[in-house]
């Protein structure tokens, strides 16, 4: 399209809509993917505010010849998600709850309703709609219709088309609302004649016994005998006849108690031959995967023996008739071993093993890249064992790999296979495998799509499941809805072929020059980027993220552009710069990134091991390089060379930031928010305040981070005490040291690097010594940034291995001390880094020790080092904090302890609560007496 016409089309779209309408850089950016292997450039994305919105776009688009596809959580596997004219974004506004009718047990909603939120407000009920993908914390209701999305439940509640009463859709012709359900009220013209007209293609052409049968177009929806249910024959469509505007959906009744047995099996063809037996008993779930996606050892720990596994769910009225129906199903189950899980926390630990498998599935165990496009074929539940053994099989003919795991109770199996989608003959190979794969699931009476519908990946090949008649019947069906073929083309009815559009296509083929060594990623930046397979689990926000911190920016904003996932998908256009096309200096890239906490939540709460704050720093890194930067960057960012240089000066400059004059310069030259007040400098530091001491070698080394030096000494000087009674002598390095982390946040990774390595000067002739890292950022820095940014120095490693946190140190080196009993509850929260590359579980050892009750928040701070003291963060700093710290906090109990082992998780407890938080070494000392 012309410049000229794309500015006609973006210009009648905002004169007709009162929604959003964005054709700029990012937005299309944003847009260009799902969580498939397919790429498309949209011309522009609208987030229209209601049904005339939807039925202004689509007349817009028809008088321009654009064409339109309408998206909810971009969380398809198969590419229906995208397209190359203009993506409807039913998630900004079109996302409300309109009426429950608990009596009748059904729900109203619109399209962008996220499921987790419908379950939640119809929960109090005792009601709840029964499919639930794995993503129920993100997909939307619409993108579940277009689907024909399922779920764990569907062995009980069955599918999406089954939990649907009545549509309201909007087609790309024109013309009124139409009001979907049961009879032909709605239907185009001409659609009962062609069903009437072809009742014995339609009746023979289905394969039957298929529980799952996502693929094509359900006319047999459509038959007399099946009642004529246009809404359910809607369902599936992938947006290729209109657009839902609103859904009445069936509720199901919730067993007030659940209890989840798990079954453990020599292998996934004992569980899959084993799953049809339990059909009988009628359980909630039947899930299974196999031992090769359980990577966790903590979660290896939770499970039965076995190499294989089932996950079935019982209800019942009470914890003990759900535990008695779990109990019986074990006995008929002739597993291996067996292990029945009432207590809900337990079974929701388990739930994620199983529902991130997503993710955990697109890395081989050996690290290998693996993708979707054939991840969910369906057979009758009787022959997935024998499926599987052939799909095994056929991918060993190949020379792949690829773990099933997935809904074995009803055939339906999930698969990531490594494909190479990168090379010329990795495509072929993809294709023929493609071929073959449909032949040998049509030749076990199954169906090419058991859940995630068809879209590019597979609708090509529909013809051999359907055969010519029945696949021209699905192209005259589409054209009757849609006869200017403008609704989400190349999909299901006349498809594009499944090897075009590939994602990988239009990155770079030789390595682009980075700083960090990605050591995960074979050292390419393209591949680090192309880890983010848009499951947007980044996307949760609200309740439904538990102890998470992935992604504070997303749950702040709500924008694409501030989750986890866009961030990728904007460094996946800058690297092939058809749409971004300023490479590292792109201004729409920085933006997106500026409001990354670098928190690394997504480090460990991604599936797929996405580090976003690695990604900003190498960003910032090239986009300043030879230019000018930002006030913070030299200030904040220099932060330990600025208060090495003002400690002999801490008590004047304490006085001067009290005068608010002064300050507001200060702040104002060195890029700090007007709202925030100056932290205080120590009158001593921490390492002269231990040097004069005297004491000797030590056996173990405490690291004078920058933070607690220079502005908390009061927690090194708790350590210390706490160290020393459990029989420890703690040393400080002979030299300065610094693990580079403010650097890094801000990208300035020269200095950086510099900075590294006259650390390891400094601690080289100490190595083997354990060093106890009291800041977790700083130890984060020590463990990650430091082996990564110099990849080709083996003393980084050394140091690395070495890095212990406080809780960690005492529970290896002093295994027999006894912590003071201070039985008090505590609240607060984790430091993100913390929970993100170190782990929290020695913490919660030592504080369950010490009788230290309660569990500590999760999320971020929203203070994230320099970013919540940067100009023009403040509002999302405390957005951020007012997730989860702040309610905590303000729920805790009179005489609560306030445990917060950061520095800027303490800042923002004392400026935004007023409230100070302790380091749960100043706890204990404070428990010695010291």
């Amino acid at each position: 399209m012309s410049d000229r016409r794309h500015k006609d089309l973006s210009g009648a779209l905002r004169a007709a809509l009162r929604g959003d309408v964005d054709f700029g850089t990012a937005a299309r950016a944003l847009h260009t993917m799902d969580a498939s292997n397919y790429r498309r450039v949209p011309l522009g994305v609208v987030a229209p505010r209601d049904a005339a919105d939807v039925a202004a776009a689509l007349e817009v688009c028809r008088t321009h010849g654009v064409p339109v596809v309408p998206r909810g959580a971009g969380t398809s596997t198969a590419g229906q998600a995208t397209g190359t004219g203009v993506v409807l974004d039913l998630t900004r506004h079109m996302r409300g709850i309109l009426a429950v009718d608990p009596e009748a047990r059904t729900a109203v909603v619109q399209p962008g309703v996220v499921l987790d939120e419908l379950r939640a407000a119809v929960r109090p009920y005792g009601l709840t709609f029964g499919p639930d993908p794995s993503t129920h914390s993100r997909c939307t209701l619409g993108g579940m219709i277009g689907n024909n999305a399922c779920g764990a439940h569907s062995v009980a509640w069955g599918t999406t088309a089954d939990n649907v009463r009545a549509l309201s859709v909007v087609t790309y012709g024109g013309g009124a609302e139409r009001r979907l359900g049961h009879g032909w009220d709605g239907a185009p013209d001409g659609l009962a004649e062609l069903v009437g007209g072809n009742l014995a293609a339609i009746r023979t052409g289905f394969p039957p016994g298929l529980p799952r049968r996502i693929s094509g177009y359900a006319l047999d929806a459509l038959l007399p005998e099946r009642g004529t249910d246009l809404a359910r024959a809607f369902c599936g469509s992938e947006g290729t006849l209109g657009v839902v505007t609103e859904a009445t959906v069936r509720l199901v009744k919730s067993p007030p108690a659940r209890a989840l047995a798990v079954l453990g099996y020599a292998d996934e063809s004992a569980a899959a031959e084993a799953a049809s037996g339990l059909l009988p008993h009628g359980p909630l779930t039947v899930e299974g995967m196999a031992e090769d996606l359980v990577r966790d050892p903590a979660a290896r720990t939770s499970l039965p023996r076995g190499g294989a596994w089932l996950f079935v769910e019982t209800g019942g009225a009470t914890p003990a008739e759900a535990w008695a129906n779990a109990e019986a199903l074990v006995r008929a189950a002739d597993a291996v071993d067996a292990r029945v899980v009432t207590d809900p926390a337990a079974q929701r630990t388990l739930w994620r093993v199983r529902e991130d498998a997503a993710g955990t599935a697109t890395r081989t165990p050996e690290g290998a890249e693996a993708w979707p496009g054939w991840e969910d074929c369906a057979v009758p539940p009787a022959r997935l064992g024998p499926y599987l053994r052939d799909f095994r099989a056929l991918l060993a003919a190949h020379g792949l790999r690829g773990t099933p795991y997935g809904h074995f109770g009803e055939g339906c199996v999930h698969a990531r296979i490594d494909f190479d989608l990168v090379s010329a003959e990795g495509v072929r190979r993809f294709r023929r495998f493609s071929e073959e794969l449909a032949g040998l699931v049509v030749a076990h009476g199954g169906s090419l799509s058991g859940e995630h519908g068809d879209g590019q990946a597979r609708a090509e090949l529909l013809p051999r499941m359907y055969g010519d008649e029945l696949t021209d019947l699905f192209g005259r069906f589409k054209d009757l809805w849609d006869p200017d073929g403008g609704m989400n083309p190349g999909m299901l009815a006349r498809p594009a072929r499944l090897d075009e559009n590939l994602r990988f296509d239009v990155l770079p083929r030789e390595p682009v020059d980075v700083a960090f060594g990605y050591p995960q990623d074979g050292g390419d930046f393209a591949t680090a980027v192309r880890r983010c397979v848009g499951v947007a689990k980044c996307r949760v926000a609200g309740p439904h993220q538990g102890a998470g911190v992935m992604c504070p920016s997303f749950r702040a904003t709500g924008e694409e552009e501030h989750s986890t996932r866009g961030r990728a998908r904007l460094l996946h256009e800058m690297l092939a710069g058809e749409v971004v096309r300023d490479g590292w200096r792109s201004p729409e890239v920085r933006e997106a990134l500026d409001l990354c906490l670098s928190c690394k939540g997504c480090r460990s709460d991604c599936p797929v091991g996405v580090d976003m704050a690695t990604y900003k720093a190498e960003f910032l890194h090239h986009h300043y390089a030879g230019r000018l930067r930002p006030a913070a960057h030299y200030t904040m960012g220099g932060l330990p060379q600025w208060l090495r240089l003002a400690a002999p000066f801490a008590r004047p400059l304490n006085t001067a930031a009290r005068v608010r004059p002064l300050a507001a310069v200060a702040k104002r030259l060195a890029g700090i928010a007007p709202e925030r007040d100056l932290p205080r400098l120590a009158p001593q530091t921490f390492t002269r305040w231990f040097r004069r001491r005297g004491t000797g070698a030590g056996d173990l080394l405490l690291w004078p981070d920058t933070f607690t030096n220079h502005l908390s000494p009061s927690v090194g000087r708790a350590a210390v005490a706490v160290l020393e009674s459990a029989g420890l002598n703690p040393a400080l390095p002979p030299g300065r040291v610094c693990c580079g982390l403010t650097y890094v946040s801000t990208g300035r990774l020269d200095r950086a690097r510099t900075v590294m390595r006259r650390t390891l000067d400094t601690m080289e002739p100490l190595a083997g010594k354990p060093v106890v890292v009291l800041e977790p950022s700083c130890a984060a820095a020590l463990r990650t940034d430091l082996p990564e940014l110099l990849p080709d120095d083996p003393r980084a490693r050394r140091l690395a291995d070495s890095v212990r946190t406080f809780a960690q140190a005492l529970e290896e080196y002093a295994p027999d001390w006894r912590p003071p009993r201070l039985d008090r509850p505590v609240a607060g929260q984790t430091h993100c880094h913390q929970h993100a590359v170190l782990g929290d579980a020695a913490e919660r050892r030592l504080r369950a020790r010490a009788g230290l009750t309660g569990t500590l928040a999760g999320g971020c701070c929203g203070l994230a080092g320099n970013f919540g003291f940067e100009r023009g963060h403040y509002a999302v700093s405390l957005a951020c904090a007012e997730d989860q710290l702040l309610p905590a906090v303000r729920a805790a109990a009179p005489g609560t302890e306030l445990l917060a082992d950061g520095f800027s998780c303490r800042t923002q407890l004392d400026q935004l609560a007023g409230r100070r938080g302790r380091h749960l070494a100043e706890v204990l000392a404070e428990g010695l007496g010291s």
